[in-house]
């Protein structure tokens, strides 16, 4: 069995999309889902869905072998950011190689980089009269954004739109689109 470990800062939303994909799959499961955010909703989503949760701090991430420990007990085949705000540190990528993801709303390289974010991404995308969105599921390195590319999938973007209306259709690539490639990365490990 294949086990997924999943990092999530905020609500979860993606969180319980994946693991509503792979419940029952008969061969990926997720095994626990980690958050640096002890009040991040994820965590009442965890609890609905039965996952394992973790609450870590920055200590126990940058400054310990705490995060790294856990990890390594758990022996992740992937660990899937979803929507995790914290740059991922060097040591876990090596430790982990190419076997970190990320998914990204926007169309890297653009709309990527620190503090480009949720609804920051969007508005940006809005400002900028850009005729599409969608969003960017690349490989972790030890910076923001920049790791390898996967998958891209686009969406028409059309000037009266709102932030607001642009982040609904590039949640829905998310949702569509997330869960899928983290059973095809899985399939051909």
């Amino acid at each position: 069995m294949k086990q997924i470990v999943l990092f999530a800062s905020g609500s979860g939303s993606n969180v319980e999309n994946i693991a509503t994909y792979f419940e029952g799959h008969p061969g990926i499961a997720v095994s626990a889902v980690f958050t640096n955010n002890k009040r991040a909703r994820v965590l009442e989503r965890c609890e609905k869905l039965g996952l394992s949760a973790f609450y870590f701090n920055r200590q126990a991430f940058y400054h310990s072998e705490g995060v790294m420990g856990a990890l390594k007990a758990l022996k992740p085949d992937l660990i899937v950011l979803a929507g995790f705000m914290w740059i991922i540190p060097k040591s876990l990528v090596e430790a982990f190689p190419s076997r970190i993801i990320n998914i990204h709303p926007a169309l890297l390289p653009r709309f990527g980089g620190k503090g480009m974010y949720g609804m920051h991404v969007h508005e940006a995308v809005r400002t900028s009269g850009d005729p599409e969105s969608g969003i960017t599921i690349h490989f972790v390195n030890e910076r923001y954004d920049e790791g390898a590319v996967i998958r891209q999938e686009r969406v028409v973007i059309h000037p009266e739109e709102t932030a607001e209306e642009i982040a609904e259709k590039v949640h829905q690539l998310e949702y569509r689109y997330y869960p899928k490639v983290i059973e095809q990365l899985l399939e051909q490990q």
